[in-house]
């Protein structure tokens, strides 16, 4: 039988084996511009609006943001330049516009799904920053609706587009470093404390609170910034595993060549080294039970040692991916020897071409031109969510505890040892910081749903309540 690769999973999801043709939005020529709008623009957005419009043949023709001063803020910077460009707080209204072929959003994770979703269903193509979603249930959404409503829509993981990283996974599927044994994936960096309030925060004047927690609940803000940090709230974020990792557990992922997600998953972790407002782990071990060759992830947040400005390193990297092969391993560009001598080298690009990748693909109608099609994206985000949720479930356990549950697998003991000395060496007390020991957690991966012990826990962490009317419905 014909093994099936992930690529190959990825154009059988869209049509049998062929790319199809798929409709604009309205009808044009050859030459007419992809009309874009920009949904977020308080960072990465202004970054997408800069970066789009320097494609040949597109125009960014609007934007849209909950807080009104970041909008102005954008639009000035736009019609300085002589440009013109429509302004909407609330995205169901642009989503009225009929003269926007593609929506771009870099929005907080909790709206990536409805932004992605509406879209579809308004007839626009979509490219949706990593994670593509803020919870399992609504990574497989997007993946049905870009499939019913016959639209291309992109992932942000930027470094699909790398030529030089995909030579070097090519390189390596081909058997010349041997079998894979074991891959890692890096993200050491820096996170402070975001610091502890003793009540609700007021909101910034220029919010308007609703339309920003969409389809979270309108809480009172329990942390000092309303913006970023979200990141490190769970109703609203996903962690540095969601925020830097994602991009990691892609590539890891992409060099398994796997098309569903792994049959077992493990976390350990903990809020270490300060008590703030924050929810989510600063350092984290996520084990991605694969076979035969499984994915340790490592997130460490705290610097190399107390007082250090610097960050550790694995295998000479801080955030990247750690290739273990029989006869060698892959990091930072270079494919190694046993012995360490560096065989070959990869000349990484970064993905820079990933925007153009998406208009070409806009503009062909092929989901097979994508470099990063949504049920890509939607794999390697869930990847960050099962390791989350299995965080999320954990206890506070004793070093001997931790040990004798990952006894006997070797990888996972260096990296609970290193994990050890790191906050040794940044002088945390883990009697007064515990760790968490999430527990085991089975899925079938064909359903992607939990099952066995923890099962129904895990299972309602893998999608969550709705506030009207923001809701990722059941049929999209």
């Amino acid at each position: 039988m014909k093994r099936i690769n992930r690529r190959d999973f990825v154009k059988g999801s869209v049509a049998a084996g062929a790319a199809l043709a798929m409709p604009f939005s309205r009808v044009r020529g050859a030459n007419d511009d992809v009309r874009v709008a920009v949904v977020g623009i308080r960072n990465q957005g202004s970054n997408h609006i800069n970066w789009f419009r320097k494609i040949p043949g597109v125009r960014v023709v609007a934007i849209c943001d909950a807080d009104k001063s970041f909008l102005d803020r954008a639009e000035k910077k736009i019609r300085d330049r002589n440009e013109r460009v429509d302004t909407y707080i609330d995205y169901r209204k642009l989503l009225e516009d009929k003269n926007i072929d593609a929506i771009i959003t870099a929005t907080p994770n909790h709206w990536h799904a409805l932004v992605t979703v509406w879209g579809c269903q308004a007839g626009k193509d979509v490219y949706v920053e990593k994670p593509v979603s803020h919870n399992i249930r609504e990574g497989r959404k997007m993946v049905e609706a870009a499939r019913k409503y016959n639209r291309i829509v992109q992932a942000g993981t930027q470094r699909r587009s790398d030529e030089g990283l995909q030579e070097a996974i090519e390189y390596i599927q081909q058997g010349n470093l041997g079998k894979i044994v074991i891959v890692y994936g890096i993200v050491y960096v820096r996170r402070g404390s975001i610091g502890k309030v003793d009540g609700p925060q007021p909101i910034p004047k220029s919010v308007d609170y609703n339309l920003w927690c969409g389809p979270a609940p309108t809480a009172p803000l329990m942390r000092k910034n309303l913006h970023y940090d979200w990141h490190w709230v769970w109703s609203t974020g996903n962690g540095d595993l969601g925020n830097n990792g994602i991009h990691f557990t892609d590539i890891c992922q992409w060099f398994l060549d796997k098309n569903a997600l792994p049959p077992r998953v493990m976390s350990i972790g903990g809020r270490f080294g300060y008590i703030d407002d924050g929810e989510t782990a600063n350092t984290q071990i996520v084990f991605l039970d694969y076979e035969p060759a499984p994915i340790i992830f490592e997130v460490r947040g705290l610097p190399r040692a107390k007082g250090d400005s610097a960050m550790d390193a694995f295998q000479g990297t801080r955030a990247g991916v750690v290739v273990q092969c029989e006869d060698g391993y892959f990091v930072g560009g270079w494919a190694y020897d046993k012995d360490g001598k560096k065989i070959k080298q990869f000349k990484r690009t970064g993905g820079s071409g990933h925007h153009a990748n998406f208009i070409k693909a806009v503009r062909s109608r092929k989901v097979s031109d994508l470099n990063a099609d949504i049920a890509e994206g939607h794999l390697s985000s869930a990847l960050c969510h099962i390791g989350n949720i299995s965080y999320r479930l954990g206890k506070e356990t004793s070093r001997d505890q931790v040990l004798e549950v990952i006894k006997g697998n070797k990888e996972m003991l260096d990296s609970f040892e290193r994990l050890q000395e790191h906050l040794l060496v940044n002088g945390v007390d883990v009697k007064a910081t515990p760790r968490i020991l999430g527990p085991w957690l089975k899925m079938d991966t064909s359903n992607e749903r939990f099952v066995g012990d923890f099962s129904e826990q895990a299972n309602e962490l893998a999608k969550r309540k709705y506030r009207e009317p923001f809701v990722v419905p059941e049929q999209v």
